[in-house]
């Protein structure tokens, strides 16, 4: 339970420092887009690259590379939180995991319908209202520090995992280029490989990794997203370790024993301690769970990297109302979806079924506080800024459209913080 609970707060922790990096990342690459370099940043990011495998070619764009490769390892973090919240975390059984899910559902529901209703001639964007972007959210959480109730934040982790699975459907259904039908062998093949590995007990990282590149590579080929790579290699991440913690300790004394019984006069390790040493070694790779170590070496590169790097690249855009005033009704879509649809969708849904008695509330957090983390839903951004790039190809709309983003999650923000300082912790309905 304690082993949990400190791998929920080193989430939270890195999370948080990374919505303070992501939020730098974006004011800098508006200033930088909006100042006399701003071409030369604009060419940067949109400067060709090729890397050829064979007689095959495969050449994109600096920014397309950062969002398609480079975010496959964010969605392959992503997808092993996913697993990590299913097996030991707050999904892990239908009574601890049903409130986040109706939660997370009523919040991608409501901001996509306020989207199409505004929008029906252009649906496509109903999917950037839809995202949570948890960085941002548990920055803001965590610079207000003991003000908040730690129960919110773990409502807040849960929900945005599920928030990010919901994202990843969508993504891999409905933002797809023309399909490749003769790949979805070649990514079959690789995928079962991958899942044989797991059957077979490997414990290793490096096999599942290697044929993870593969895997990127054909579903890429398919033309299904690539990011989607990263998740279902996240699924086909072993949990369990090759040994327990018992074992581990009862070897680890063992080989600590054997080395003070070899401690001699001489001030160097002697062959016998080294093998100690080594020994102690061993065991410490095979204590360890795949799944979380993997999620701990990508959370610092995904929040201190790849988040802050893909928010520098992405978040330049021209302040040009114009693009706003031409692009009205999809930018009102995106700003009500977030701000408006979040908070009503997650407080709606999880009172309405609460009430029909299908789900129950967790006794630790007010229904003042489910309000409050519905409106911090509302910061969309990164994972927002991410599908506005799949929905849309026209550039005027891409940047009216992440304006709406920027100043829907700006509000919801504001809102958010509002409601936490001045909600009551009290277990009582409000």
């Amino acid at each position: 339970m304690i082993k949990k609970f400190l791998i929920i707060e080193e989430f939270i922790s890195k999370e948080a420092f990374s919505g303070i990096l992501l939020f730098i990342a974006t004011v800098l690459a508006v200033i930088v887009a909006n100042s006399s370099v701003g071409e030369e940043y604009y060419n940067l990011w949109h400067m060709p690259l090729g890397i050829t495998l064979g007689d095959r070619t495969i050449s994109m764009t600096l920014t397309y590379w950062i969002d398609d490769a480079l975010m496959a390892l964010f969605f392959l973090m992503v997808g092993l939180e996913i697993k990590r919240e299913m097996v030991i975390g707050e999904l892990s059984s239908i009574s601890k995991a049903a409130f986040p899910i109706i939660a997370a559902i009523g919040g991608m529901v409501v901001p996509a319908l306020i989207y199409v209703i505004l929008n029906p001639n252009n649906p496509l964007g109903f999917g950037i209202p839809m995202a949570t972007d948890i960085a941002f959210a548990l920055g803001i959480l965590m610079l207000l520090g003991t003000k908040v109730n730690p129960a919110v934040k773990l409502f807040l982790v849960a929900l945005a995992v599920v928030d990010d699975l919901g994202a990843v459907l969508v993504v891999a259904t409905v933002y797809t280029a023309d399909i490749k039908v003769e790949y979805f062998l070649h990514a079959g093949i690789t995928y079962a490989l991958i899942w044989f590995l797991n059957y077979s007990g490997v414990k290793k990282l490096l096999p599942y990794l290697i044929l993870g590149v593969f895997l990127w590579i054909f579903i890429h080929e398919i033309g299904i997203h690539a990011t989607i790579a990263g998740v279902l290699l996240a699924f086909a991440i072993p949990i369990s370790s090759k040994i327990d913690e018992k074992r581990f300790i009862e070897e680890t004394r063992k080989a600590v024993n054997d080395f003070e019984k070899n401690i001699d006069e001489i001030p160097i390790l002697n062959h016998h301690q080294i093998e100690s040493l080594e020994k102690i070694a061993h065991d410490y790779d095979k204590v360890q769970n795949p799944l979380i170590r993997l999620e701990h070496d990508l959370h610092g590169l995904s929040a201190f990297f790849i988040m802050p790097l893909f928010a520098f690249s992405n978040a330049g855009v021209l302040i040009d109302f114009s693009t706003i005033s031409a692009n009205l009704m999809i930018v009102l879509g995106v700003f009500f979806g977030l701000v408006l649809g979040k908070p009503i969708g997650i407080f709606g849904f999880t009172y309405l079924l609460t009430k029909l008695k299908i789900i129950k509330k967790p006794e630790n957090i007010s229904w003042f506080e489910v309000i409050a983390v519905g409106f911090l839903g509302g910061i969309g951004f990164t994972m927002s800024t991410f599908i506005t790039n799949l929905a849309f190809d026209n550039e005027p709309i891409i940047a009216a459209v992440k304006l709406g983003v920027f100043a829907a999650s700006f509000v919801a923000a504001i809102i958010g913080v509002f409601l936490i300082l001045k909600a009551k912790r009290s277990d009582k309905v409000a």
